[in-house]
């Protein structure tokens, strides 16, 4: 019974995990998507982005009045009895007007 409980408490930390990749990769698109509307340069708000997510790969659009940022950020599976799950993904898109000087 024991070894059944410890396996669904490293189970549901490694969800809690994933959850929490998701709200950095949201975090880290907002954030360069604010940075680009305002004018920051493109390096600039992927670097932002990858302080805010590390390890994560972003994408940049830039238009003439608007600015979209994708990131994507994987999250490694679990150790252990858990090791042979399937690794995940955090992917968030943010979009933003850009603001007139």
């Amino acid at each position: 019974m024991l070894p059944l409980l410890v396996a669904l408490t490293v189970a549901l930390l490694w969800l809690v995990t994933v959850g929490l990749a998701q709200v950095r990769a949201t975090d880290a698109a907002r954030e360069a998507a604010r940075a680009l509307a305002r004018g920051d340069p493109a390096d600039r708000a992927t670097a932002l982005a990858r302080t805010v997510a590390p390890g994560a790969t972003v994408q940049v659009v830039h238009d003439a009045d608007r600015v979209e940022v994708r990131v994507r950020l994987p999250v490694s599976p679990p150790g252990g009895l858990l090791g042979g799950l399937p690794g995940a993904e955090a992917d968030a898109t943010a979009v933003a007007l850009v603001e007139e000087p």
